[in-house]
């Protein structure tokens, strides 16, 4: 049976000592307040929720899935998952960074990201519900009118009630311009919905008493393609005035899908018809609306391949410190064993690290994005506030991308470790690899966030945000290139630095003669910039373990963080080498392929 042990030590660093978010949040009236021993306490119990209650839960409620009553069209969870939701709506964990207006604790987002990746750990299945209700609420809370704010977000809020974002219909996934969802207006400022959505995460549930969809769908008036799209609040159950439920609405489960992971989420086949709703913002404005939900969503899955990275690499570090195999090369390790451990191989160490290496650079980017998104909400300086949410938005892609490949190297890399006991199911690895793996496909494909970085995000501005990222590296290159002992960590980013200037603008001149072109080298590219982002923050790791080291620090917490450093730059980072030569390949060996698909 697998383990997990939060990673609150690396938290702590990153939150303290790195990003020193007390210091940050004394900038930010909102959060002012907000210290470090605040900040561990909330961990610390996020922890103990996490590893005490969902955790115990991943295996068994993987074996059970979910049950539809095609009747009723109501579904069951696995044994223990609504019982734990209600401990989590009782410890007040659904408000942790909600507005304190509809009955949250306003804490920062950063926090909370935290909180998410323990509970992705510990059984992401699970987490999905709450986290897609937090989504709801973001949405809601910046488009919702107050009249729907004050119905539905005090609910959303403490965890009452769940959300649902749905979007993707059986003809159409990424492409919303060519959904068919119908909105017929009402003569008491409600609409008539009818339609069919797929893949609905956590789309029908016991945890709660009602689920509230966001529904994303056409006016009879509505311009084609993505203009058209109109984006609606559907309950289960119509609410009343008083806020009391009433009668059943015309939304429910058609069927859940059959899967390879995340069997215990109730991926669910949604069916209007005459579903009342209201509408969330402007008339054929719902993409925008919708964004907000989307945007946390695609930073939401880097955390879940975060969580399970984390925790493969944990399991798979005690079974290696454990399994006896074969003697090392360099000469017997344990004397009064039959074999060594088989830690003491390279490649099981190569595994290992990589592992490792992606799961602290993905967390030192998730806290960074978060710190970012609590400045971009909270700043007093309005420049700081633009400066953050550009920033946000260049990395949401790389986030979303970078984290999910990498989690399927590394989850697959730890079962690995485990030879054939990984292809058992007793040993929890190969659900990590199954759960692990619709990350890189859903809340848009990983193909569709490289364009979405390098098409929109670099290219769309002239490379504006991402000479903002690059000043950051410039800094710090400046900072410390002086410093030998940081050299081997400031050099591999300072090259980068300067050839992804080049890099891109190439790039963005073959792309104005052939658009193609851009399709062709976007995977690469953001496996390119993902490195540019973590050389960069090992960067600041290292300099943060180094400074405790020289200051006479004996925790061989720094000795490891500056050995995994070393490992990522040289065996993972040069990776921008090749993908870059790649990259500059050009399209003609992908287009220009007719008889070799045929």
């Amino acid at each position: 049976m697998p383990s997990y042990n939060p990673p609150l030590r690396d938290m702590q660093f990153l939150m303290h000592e790195v990003f020193h978010l007390e210091d940050e949040y004394k900038a930010l009236p909102k959060h002012a307040e907000v210290d470090a021993d605040t900040i561990n306490a909330v961990l610390e119990e996020a922890g103990k929720f996490a590893a005490n209650v969902t955790f115990p839960l991943n295996i068994s409620g993987d074996e059970e899935g979910c049950q539809l009553d095609k009747t009723t069209h109501e579904v069951t969870t696995p044994k223990g998952y609504k019982e734990a939701y209600q401990q989590f709506v009782e410890g007040g964990w659904p408000a942790l960074s909600c507005d304190p207006e509809y009955g949250g604790q306003g804490l920062p987002f950063a926090i909370n990201s935290a909180l998410y990746e323990m509970l992705n750990s510990a059984n992401q299945a699970w987490t999905m519900y709450p986290g897609l209700s937090h989504g709801a609420y973001e949405a809601l809370h910046a488009h919702g009118s107050d009249a729907l704010k004050a119905k539905y977000l005090p609910k959303l809020t403490s965890g009452e009630w769940t959300g649902t974002m749905c979007l993707t219909e059986p003809h159409c996934g990424t492409d919303l311009g060519l959904l068919r969802t119908k909105a017929e207006p009402q003569a008491d400022g409600t609409y008539k919905i009818t339609g069919n959505k797929i893949f609905i995460s956590a789309g029908e549930h016991d945890f709660t008493s009602n689920i509230v969809h966001l529904v994303l769908a056409r006016l009879p008036d509505a311009p084609a393609g993505s203009k058209g799209i109109s984006l609606f609040v559907v309950p289960k159950y119509h609410v009343n005035a008083d806020g009391s439920l009433g009668s059943r609405n015309g939304i429910y489960c058609g069927g859940l899908e059959h899967k390879m992971g995340i069997k215990s989420n109730a991926t669910a086949q949604i069916v209007m018809e005459d579903a009342v709703g209201e509408m969330v913002g402007q008339p054929n404005k719902g993409l925008q609306a919708m964004f907000v939900m989307m945007n946390a969503a695609r930073l939401g899955v880097g955390n879940q391949s975060l969580g399970l990275t984390e925790v493969a690499y944990q399991n798979a570090l005690a079974y290696a410190k454990d399994r006896l195999q074969m003697r090392s090369l360099s000469g017997t390790k344990a004397k009064d064993k039959p074999a060594d451990p088989i830690i003491v191989h390279p490649d099981v160490r190569r595994m290992l690290l990589t592992a490792k290496a992606y799961a602290e650079g993905g967390r030192a980017l998730s806290t960074f994005c978060a710190l970012l998104i609590d400045k971009e909400l909270n700043h007093p300086d309005e420049k700081v506030r633009k400066d953050s949410g550009e920033l946000v938005a260049l990395l949401t892609p790389i986030v979303k991308a970078f984290l999910t490949d990498n989690g399927w190297i590394s989850t697959t890399a730890c079962q690995q470790v485990f030879g054939g006991h990984g292809f058992i199911k007793e040993w929890g690895m190969e659900q990590y690899v199954r759960d692990n793996r619709i990350n890189m496909i859903y809340e848009g494909t990983n193909g569709v966030q490289a364009l979405d970085l390098l098409g929109r995000k670099v290219l769309g501005n002239q490379g504006a945000t991402l000479k903002k990222f690059g000043k950051l590296v410039a800094q710090l290159v400046e900072e410390e290139g002086v410093n030998e002992k940081m050299a081997e960590f400031i050099n591999p980013i300072a090259m980068l630095g300067d050839q992804m200037t080049k890099f891109t603008t190439e790039i963005g001149f073959k792309g104005m003669q052939n658009p193609d072109e851009v399709g062709a080298a976007s995977v690469d590219y953001l496996r390119v910039a993902g490195h540019l982002v973590f050389g960069y923050l090992f960067a600041r790791m290292a300099q943060v373990a180094l400074r405790a080291i020289a200051e006479g620090n004996t925790d061989p917490f720094y000795v490891g963080k500056l050995q995994t450093a070393r490992f990522y730059f040289a065996k993972l980072f040069p990776e921008t080498v090749t993908l870059m030569r790649t990259a500059r390949a050009g399209s003609k060996v992908l287009m220009d392929t007719d008889a070799a698909l045929n």
